[in-house]
């Protein structure tokens, strides 16, 4: 299997897709001044405490209070209070971790109210986003991750992934990590560590620590609330989660973020630095790997996917419903098992695909087409538990019930991805009227007119629906060449599948868009 990342960089947005042969499997979209992302750290204040929950309301600046449940404090809270007193207390003298007492752990069936008081100052992370009417779901015990290790401050133990089966590599790895971390601090080693040389692992705990230590000094300068640690960008961070040796290519159309990635890679895999490609084609970045094409096709309420048979997915609050059809497939009595279980299995698979692609979490309820024998109900959900192997996030599958109902918990830490796929009419902005559409290239001859001569742009390109793009270039003696004869040889009329039909995008050299929309209200 063939993995790829393409990142579209947008003066707004910074989207992430991963395909796998191709196929469009996981999309992330970031807005560049996006707030409380999942490991952001956060000195707040005690807002309220709820005992009847056992919890308490943290204001980390949020428009929601986010929540921490007295099993979120971790159990060395105590000692990270008394670091946190100390360096408030003394801006000038920052305490020492490796000098800190480890306190005695908290009760783990202890009480909030004996813990926190209102007003009082903590260190929280943010482990859930805020999703729908919630704020953040937060946590005290803070943690610093990285591709093989993650580091915990205020703790003095070392965890092996247990994924990890080879008991004479856990030892290895847990002696190893023993001997060079530094006091006070705890580490859990992940699995991708499994037969890494001590080098490659001290690099990465000095580069935690430092992480740590370039952040905390931040605290006692701080007003409350504040953030104090911004975890790693989206991109960086869906790499450092996802890379493996079958990626063969990651493109990126912004250069920043292209050297970002690259000294990223260079850290974590030397010498494949050269699978980070800066894309410079004219097309938008999406569109020329096909994955325009493929969002607008997986992101509706009805998704087909072999044969005709297709999925109906809706979100509700509480849980997402998945219908399973056959579609226009055979429906004969001596055919419907075969039938059923083939386009169930099927199901299963872009089921798998569709819940990493919109990362939708919590309850997921599939019905699925019901069949008779017991022995086709087990096959269909060790399929659906073997196509969801390769999903990251953590999930559990529950057998089909005597309904025909498959359940799946699935782990959220940010809202679903809601891909909206119909498009507003961008030439009468929904009220149903339009300009005869036979003018339209009569109404861009006019912007570009304006452009030229007007406000003297001279180099542009101009987006379209690749349809529009078809009429302008045709013939001998299209359209387009008359405009670049008349106006500016300058000008580039690019096809862009993200538009709808009669929409259109001016940009400039430097990828900027110029606002020459017409007014919306229509007289």
């Amino acid at each position: 299997m063939i993995s790829e990342l393409v990142v579209d960089v947008q003066p707004k947005e910074v989207s992430i897709a991963v395909l796998e042969d191709k196929n469009l499997v996981e999309l992330q979209k970031e807005a560049r001044n996006v707030s409380f992302a999942v490991g952001d750290i956060y000195l707040g204040k005690v807002k309220k405490l709820m005992p009847g929950l056992n919890a308490a309301f943290i204001d980390v600046g949020c428009k929601k209070d986010a929540f921490l449940h007295y099993l979120d404090l971790g159990p060395n809270f105590n000692t990270q209070q008394k670091f946190l007193k100390q360096a408030l207390g003394d801006p000038k003298k920052m305490p020492a971790i490796a000098k800190t007492q480890i306190l005695p752990e908290i009760e783990k069936d202890g009480s909030i109210s004996n813990v926190l008081k209102v007003g009082q100052e903590v260190l929280v992370q943010i482990v859930k986003e805020p999703i729908s009417t919630k704020g953040p779901r937060l946590t005290s015990e803070l943690s610093f991750t990285g591709r093989y290790i993650v580091l915990i401050p205020f703790a003095d133990k070392v965890s092996v992934s247990t994924k990890i089966k080879s008991s004479e590599e856990r030892a290895r790895l847990r002696q190893l990590i023993q001997s060079i971390k530094p006091k006070n601090f705890s580490v859990i080693v992940r699995t991708s560590s499994e037969g890494k040389r001590v080098a490659e692992l001290d690099h990465e705990l000095k580069t935690l620590v430092k992480r740590w230590e370039n952040n905390i000094v931040k605290v006692p300068k701080l007003k409350v609330p504040s953030i104090v640690y911004e975890e790693t960008a989206r991109t960086v961070a869906l790499l450092r989660d996802i890379f493996n040796p079958s990626f063969q290519n990651i493109y990126v159309n912004d250069a920043d973020v292209y050297h970002n990635i690259r000294d990223y890679i260079s850290l974590i895999a030397p010498g494949r630095e050269d699978i980070v490609q800066r894309y410079t084609g004219e097309l938008p970045i999406f569109d020329n790997f096909s994955i325009t094409k493929q969002i607008k096709s997986l992101f509706g309420r009805t998704v087909t996917y072999k044969s005709g048979a297709y999925l109906i997915i809706e979100h509700t609050e509480a849980m997402h419903v998945i219908d399973v059809n056959s579609g226009n497939r055979s429906k004969g009595s001596d055919a419907q098992e075969k039938t059923a279980i083939d386009v169930n299995t099927a199901a299963a698979d872009e089921i798998a695909r569709q819940l990493r692609l919109r990362d939708m979490g919590g309850i997921i309820v599939v019905d699925f087409i019901d069949m008779a024998e017991a022995a086709n109900r087990q096959k269909l959900f060790e399929h659906m538990s073997k196509a969801m192997v390769n999903d990251r996030a953590k999930h559990n599958i529950l057998p089909l019930s005597k309904f025909g109902l498959m359940q799946i918990t699935r782990q959220r830490v940010r809202p679903a991805m809601d891909v909206d796929t119909t498009e507003l009419c961008p030439t009468c902005f929904g009220t149903g009227t339009i300009k005869p559409s036979i003018l339209f290239t009569d109404s861009l001859e006019g912007k570009i007119d304006c452009l030229v001569n007007k406000h003297n742009v001279k180099k542009f390109a101009l987006h379209v629906h690749p349809y529009v793009v078809a009429f302008v270039n045709k013939g001998l003696y299209p359209l387009s060449m008359k405009w670049k004869l008349k106006y500016s040889m300058g000008i580039k009329v690019i096809p862009n599948q993200s538009l709808g039909f009669l929409e259109y995008k001016f940009i400039d050299s430097d990828k900027n868009e110029l606002d020459m929309m017409e007014e919306k209200k229509m007289k």
